[in-house]
């Protein structure tokens, strides 16, 4: 065999495993495009035309994937499960926006890959005005794209992520004692599981939304949506058009609340380890920020007139809404004054749990850099001495110190480098800033009269998108797990 052939072959072997998983993906994605088609044969909508087409690009694709590949096993070295986490979530969000562009919408390619990319990695941002006019499918369609990106991303941050070191996350390798070290091999035990979870809080959600009032459609597509704290609602208002339901208010907060806890350790709760989530420190830490902070916007609410129960809903609702990076707007926050609108603006880099659906930093990290500041202070001030940093009881190792402090450089060097871009591409200083920050973050909304909870991304410039589409991305896959595809090392296996 001569060297070019050698290589070819090797190249092919390398990539044929990566492009057979996600031709499986594709096929599970074209699955769920059937329940929006059926209900718009039902209704006789044309837009059910698009879905067909769609469904039948995918499972095209998908067959000739396969069909090339079908005698290649599937054993997955450490290069490729990075290659598939980054190319599963691009390919299927390009997919995704096939029903955006054929149906009634016929958005551009542009805008239909942000609104895909949005839903799948549960950003929430959206290009779309007159939400209430889309057809039935189209919305339950923006619902199943986030609700699949939720379930995703909860596979990914317990069983992925961990086992490529990205970002601190191998510190929740043995967050299950049930399942051990070897997070990999029990992936398909560990998504089970998630996955009935997952299925069982949207359900319980629907019920509440639709006892709440909300029109069977709707109460389907916000509890798929709250529990996958992606934050797309079935109106231009967002939560905002039943800001008028305290009750709706409070089920919406603890949904998003719910998405934003630890997955693995409600099965451990399931399974007979009732004080699991209480006796993890990050999810006791997670809860007293969340508690902190909505005492003290209401109280400040309340100092400036708000009645105290209107203040304390719209607020614990909001502040939820962004810490968790869902994105729900029950209220312009912007409006509630200087201080509402920088608090806000500090809630975005927050996120939720590890395991969970939320983006952000994530809570563990500021804990984590919380103890590490605090042992540099002991250390000056006792320089012979020894201070170890510890984690839910356990010893933190020095290469998690580095991954969280690698990580939260690069999170912050992401969100700078995109906003200063869009600065270049003509977008005033609030804009550029937020969208960037909300973009790398995945909470949705940013702040200022385009993007903020009134407004949306679609007079943005088409450069600009491609862009947040980009930081949408990085932000979801925790970063790392994209640049190392740009080291050169990483080629040279």
């Amino acid at each position: 065999m001569s060297k070019p052939q050698r290589i070819l072959t090797e190249w092919w072997l390398g990539w044929a495993p990566i492009l057979k998983i996600l031709a499986v993906l594709w096929v599970i994605l074209a699955l769920f495009m059937v329940a929006p088609w059926v209900i718009l044969v039902i209704e006789g909508d044309p837009d059910a035309t698009a879905f067909a087409m769609s469904i039948g690009i995918i499972l095209g694709a998908s067959a000739l994937t396969l069909l090339s590949t079908w005698r290649i096993a599937v054993e997955l070295k450490p290069w490729q499960m990075f290659l598939i986490t980054t190319t599963s979530w691009g390919t299927m969000s390009c997919f995704a926006s096939l029903p955006l562009i054929l149906g009634a919408p016929q958005l551009s390619v542009t805008d239909a890959v942000f609104e895909s990319v949005s839903a799948i990695t549960t950003t929430g941002s959206t290009i779309l005005t007159g939400i209430e006019n889309l057809s039935d499918g189209l919305k339950l369609w923006r619902g199943i794209m986030q609700w699949l990106g939720g379930i995703g991303i909860i596979v990914m941050g317990i069983a992925i992520l961990p086992f490529l070191k990205v970002g601190g996350m191998r510190l929740f390798q043995t967050e299950s004692s049930d399942w051990s070290d070897k997070v990999m091999p029990r992936t398909g035990g560990i998504a089970k599981a998630t996955l009935s979870v997952y299925t069982g809080f949207t359900a319980l959600a629907a019920v509440a939304y639709l006892l709440g009032g909300m029109a069977p459609l709707d109460a389907l597509v916000h509890a798929m949506t709250s529990l996958a704290t992606g934050g797309f609602a079935n109106s231009d208002a967002s939560f905002g058009a039943y800001a008028d339901r305290p009750w709706l208010l409070w089920m919406g907060s603890f949904f998003m609340l719910c998405g934003g806890l630890p997955f693995v350790l409600y099965i451990r709760v399931l399974r007979g380890s009732r004080g699991a989530l209480w006796r993890d420190a990050q999810v006791r830490g997670f809860l007293l920020f969340l508690a902190i902070v909505i005492l003290v916007l209401s109280l400040w609410r309340m100092w400036n007139g708000t009645d105290a129960f209107s203040a304390l809903t719209h607020v614990a609702f909001n502040v939820i809404s962004v810490v968790t990076t869902t994105g729900y707007a029950s209220d312009d926050y912007t409006l509630w004054g200087p201080f509402a609108i920088t608090a806000f603006f500090y809630l975005t880099f927050m996120g939720g749990c590890s395991g969970s659906t939320s983006g952000g930093l994530k809570i563990f990290r500021f804990q984590i850099a919380t103890q590490m500041l605090r042992n540099q202070l002991h250390f000056l001030i006792h320089a012979s001495g020894v201070f170890r940093a510890r984690y839910n009881g356990q010893p933190l190792s020095d290469d998690i110190s580095r991954g969280v402090l690698a990580f939260s450089f690069f999170y912050f060097l992401t969100i700078a480098a995109i906003a200063l871009i869009l600065s270049i591409m003509g977008l005033d200083t609030i804009t550029a800033v937020t969208g960037s920050a909300t973009a790398v973050a995945n909470v949705g909304p940013g702040l200022g009269d385009i993007i903020g909870p009134s407004g949306n991304f679609a007079s943005l410039p088409a450069a600009a998108k491609w862009l947040l589409c980009a930081g949408m991305l990085l932000g979801r896959l925790e970063i790392l797990t994209v640049l190392v595809l740009f080291t050169p090392m990483f080629w040279r296996r």
